[in-house]
């Protein structure tokens, strides 16, 4: 089979496209025909040694993927072979096969392609944990999206609608800004041209926004920080914009407010009964229509490197996608 490699972490194009042996499953584990593999900002970490797992060199980036399974390790009874599923792996997607525990796959509806399959699970999964879970998002409350148009901001920006809150989405040009009112934002705010602090300020009447979901980092932070209201929350997704932001604690003091880390990763191993019924309810709204993935692109295997530069580049809104086309 063919697998983009990582032999070396470095930038993308360090990456190859080789023929590797086809992979067996081990217990409880079973082999996925990838169909798609939806490109996410940890990729472009990972091939650098810059996230928090570093797998064994050499490794396939890639860790959200659908496809069909192919093969059944021992004691696999739950799924069968020919059964269309999402798998969250951590890294092995980009490639013609991958290993994924059995126990962990999510069935894809009908109404549900490969390209939309690969594109939903780790953007609504992350940012669904963030605002129910761990922001306690209340409806009328107003949600603050900074990186709005990227693939968890916009899963960010649709999930505050469908809780029935109102949502201001800030990004980088009037373009993304265009995409995030069409997946429901009530205001915009482009914190290229414009002061974010002031805006804040002016759009919410001086009261300042409930709640702040920031996948960006870097001097975003602090702004948004400053605008929150009263007992607000600043939600810690990641780090975007490459800088880690220094912030002044006695900001929390004034506010009363909280800075509340999420890693969706960690959750979904600490706690899967939760993570599947959060599954559950994502799935049930997408097949009700509130939630619409956006993949803004799509690139063969032997594209991956120019993928993953188009998302440092901030070229992409909502998702890019890797699609396989395999010669059986």
């Amino acid at each position: 089979m063919k697998a983009v490699l990582c032999k070396v972490f470095g930038p993308p194009e360090s990456l190859v496209l080789e023929e590797v042996e086809p992979l067996k499953p081990g217990p409880g584990q079973v082999v996925i025909a990838v169909k798609a593999c939806g490109v996410n900002f940890p990729d472009t970490l990972i091939i650098e040694g810059k996230y928090q797992f570093k797998p064994d060199l050499p490794f396939s980036p890639g860790g959200e993927v659908a496809g069909v399974v192919k093969e059944l390790g021992a004691g696999v009874e739950k799924v069968k072979v020919g059964d269309r599923v999402i798998a969250f792996t951590g890294w092995g997607g980009f490639a013609e096969e991958v290993l994924a525990e059995a126990r962990q796959l999510i069935p894809i509806p009908q109404e549900m392609d490969f390209t939309i399959a690969s594109a939903f699970v780790m953007v609504y999964g992350t940012s669904h944990y963030a605002l129910k879970d761990r922001a306690k998002l209340q409806p009328g409350e107003t949600l603050l999206v900074l990186g709005a148009a990227g693939g968890v901001g916009l899963a960010a920006v649709e999930l505050g609608k469908a809780m029935g809150t109102h949502v201001i989405a800030a990004a980088s040009s009037a373009e993304k800004l265009a995409v995030c009112r069409e997946h429901g934002a009530d205001e915009v705010i482009n914190y290229a041209s414009e002061d974010l602090k002031e805006r804040i300020k002016a759009l919410t009447g001086g009261k300042g926004v409930d709640v702040v979901y920031d996948p960006v980092g870097g001097p975003y932070s602090e702004a948004a920080l400053r605008g929150l209201a009263w007992e607000g929350r600043h939600l810690v997704i990641g780090f975007a914009a490459g800088d880690i932001p220094r912030i002044p604690l006695n900001l929390t003091l004034l506010k009363g407010g909280s800075i509340v880390g999420v890693f969706w990763g960690s959750f979904t191993s600490r706690d899967p009964k939760r993570n599947q019924e959060h599954v559950r309810e994502l799935m049930t709204w997408f097949l009700e229509g509130k939630l619409k993935p956006h993949v803004s692109a799509t690139y063969p295997l032997s594209q991956a490197a120019d993928a993953l530069n188009a998302m440092l580049e901030r070229k992409i809104t909502g998702k890019a996608v890797l699609l396989v086309d395999r010669a059986d």
